[in-house]
């Protein structure tokens, strides 16, 4: 089972917190998942409703060998999640769900899922990362600042990605 494990710091406060774990999705936190994303949806002024692919997360991502993360609190409640989805024929991925629990944002679990998407997706071959965000972009510029910040470029309205920086066979940088 893929899990990592980190000591969260509460940056409002600066003070040091419960642990965090991300781990690969289990069915058992299917519930608290969809409740924190429609949580999230509904901080941020959106209709919350529910994307379907989120009904079946095992079929609609894990049995397509694709992955899905949550982060679980030391009270074993989801905070956060994040999947992706291959784009056939191409070492490109599609980047979906990144959502943080609207409490719980600025701590650094936003960061945390991405970097483990990341790297996974680095460390099975694929080497761009594409993200489709919402319009009007007023109601998005969360994500568009978050992303811009981790190297993601807006390559067309509504799209970005990153391409992934790997090592060729002698180390080198390409």
């Amino acid at each position: 089972m893929f899990i990592k494990k980190y000591e969260r710091r509460d940056r409002k406060q600066g003070v040091g917190g419960g642990d965090l774990q991300i781990i690969a999705y289990e069915d058992r936190y299917r519930d608290d998942m969809i409740f924190m994303i429609l949580e999230a949806k509904n901080a941020l002024g959106r209709v919350p409703g529910l994307n379907s692919d989120l009904l079946d997360i095992k079929k609609n991502y894990m049995k397509n060998g694709d992955m899905f993360w949550l982060a679980v609190d030391e009270n074993d409640r989801v905070i956060g999640s994040v999947g992706y989805r291959s784009i056939d024929g191409t070492d490109e991925v599609w980047l979906h769900r990144l959502f943080v629990k609207y409490d719980r944002k600025h701590e650094g679990i936003g960061t945390q899922l991405l970097r483990t998407a990341e790297a996974y997706i680095k460390q099975i071959g694929k080497k761009t990362i594409k993200i489709h965000l919402g319009t009007p972009r007023e109601q998005w510029f969360e994500s568009y600042a978050f992303y811009t910040k981790y190297g993601y470029k807006e390559y067309e309205k509504q799209y970005m990605k990153k391409k992934l920086v790997t090592n060729n066979q002698k180390g080198y940088r390409i």
